[in-house]
Parts: structure tokens; sequence; C-alpha cells
């Protein structure tokens, strides 16, 4: 098997998908055979405990493994159900921020402690904290493949990606050359106003091919799922959030060149 794909999903807006995007791409890919690992980089492990884990339980994880005080092959959690495996965050990853900042180089630890097990996985997807501070930008340097940037179709929806692309520029100057963008990722999509509409058009408009043609809809079965501690592809399959999630994945894997098989899927 060859290296997997790393793709960190950042956005430094809260609330635009993240971590629902994370879990259920990651959950998707694994129900069509790939070999999944999602990671979660962000303090307040929010793909923790999406995935059923209380945060509070998590001993080492991502902060262990980023500080150097334990091997990342002992701190994967592995969910047969969830067709993916998880390295779990936990709050004491807030201080791994302050102890990465006397460590040399602070900018590419995710990206050392990935790069030697990629042989083990398809997929690697990095989740991001709501910010541009040194955890996001071990999760930009980390990004082999490139990024993933949800964006909702909401009022202010490109606030902020200005930024986003200014920090992305300053990596690629000084730290990561091959830094790209993957996809953008509409999200929160509502196709009964026009709102919805005018954000789409205007974030393909400056994104261009790089925008996926998937938009994943506002979904209350997709908000339900993280309190049972599921993805949506095993707490609503039939949902309207679901089949969106399916359709990105298969996009995604058609994108990079890999055969999508032909599953018997729940409508």
């Amino acid at each position: 098997m060859g290296l997997g794909k790393i793709y960190t999903i950042v956005n430094q807006k809260g609330g635009v998908g993240k971590t629902t995007t994370a879990i259920n791409l990651g959950s998707y890919l694994g129900f069509y055979g790939q070999r999944v690992l999602i990671v979660d980089i962000d303090p307040q492990a929010n793909a923790t405990s999406c995935l059923g884990i209380d945060k509070n339980t998590i001993q080492g994880g991502t902060y262990d493994v980023l500080i150097g005080a334990q091997p990342i092959l002992t701190q994967i959690l592995h969910n047969p159900r969830f067709k993916l495996s998880l390295l779990p965050a936990s709050p004491a990853l807030a201080g791994a921020e302050i102890e990465l900042i006397e460590m040399e180089n602070r900018g590419n630890r995710l990206h050392q402690v990935l790069d030697p097990i990629r042989n083990r996985y398809d997929y690697i997807l990095v989740d991001c904290p709501p910010s541009l501070g040194l955890l996001t930008l071990n999760g930009l340097v980390a990004a082999q493949d490139g990024l993933l940037i949800p964006v909702q179709c909401e009022y202010l929806a490109l606030e902020g990606l200005g930024q986003l692309t200014q920090t992305i520029n300053r990596v690629k100057s000084s730290l990561f050359p091959n830094l790209s963008i993957r996809g953008v990722i509409l999200t929160m999509y509502d196709g009964r106003t026009n709102l919805a509409a005018d954000v789409a058009s205007e974030v393909r408009g400056a994104f261009d091919s790089l925008v996926f043609e998937t938009m994943i809809p506002r979904s209350i079965r997709l908000a339900e799922a993280p309190s049972y501690g599921m993805p949506i592809s095993v707490f609503e399959p039939g949902s309207s959030g679901a089949r969106a999630y399916r359709a990105l994945a298969k996009e995604l894997m058609a994108k990079d060149n890999v055969q999508v098989p032909i599953i018997q899927e729940a409508m």
C-alpha cells in the first residue's frame, strides 16, 4: 500500500462544520473501505466527544504525542463500528500551545509524528481548533495533501477567509512551500433561502473549481448525532445529512483517483 492522504480540516471561524465534516466524512470514507484516522488537535476535543469518548478520561492522546511523551501508535483508538480510528484530544492539549513554544521545530511536530504512520492509513483527517494558533499551524504543516475548508452558507461566511488565506501563504513561504487547498466544502446549506444560494455562488466565484459539488445541508439529524456519540452514518444513515457526507466521501475519493466500491446503501 502507498502512503495515505493527509488532509487538514481548517477554518479559524467557529461553528462552520469542521468537526462534523471530520467525523462524518471520515466515517463514510471508512464505509467505502478506506483505512481512516481522525486526529483531534482541538483542546475542546469535540471530535473525541462526538465519537462517544469522554475527553476527561483521556490520559495521553494528541497532547502526549505532540510533546514527545508517548509514541503515536500507543495512543490511537480503534472503532470498527464507526469504521475509523481516532487520535483523541483532552483538555490538557491547551497546555501544548505553551509548551510547544519552547520546543525545537514547534510548527512541524504533528508532521513529524504522522509521517511515519502514513502507510498504515488511506486517509488521515486532522481536525483543527477554531483559531490560527500553534496547534493549527501544526495542522497546516502536516497537511501533505492539502486543506479542506468548510464554509457555512450564511451571512459573513467569507469574513475571515482572507485572513486564513494570508496565513496559508505565510506558511507556504516559511515552512511548507507545497501547502495547498484541496477543496472548499459548503456547509449548513438551506435551499429555501436566497441568502444560502447567494453565499454559495459567491464562494464558487472566489474559489472556482476548488469548491466541492456536494453541499452539506442544514440537518437536525447532523446536529443530534454528536449527543449520541455517533457519526451520522450510524446514527441516521437515511437522513439528508448522511446522504450528503456519503456523496462528499465519494467525490473526494474520485478526485483522489480512488475507486469507489459499489455498496448497498441505506436511503
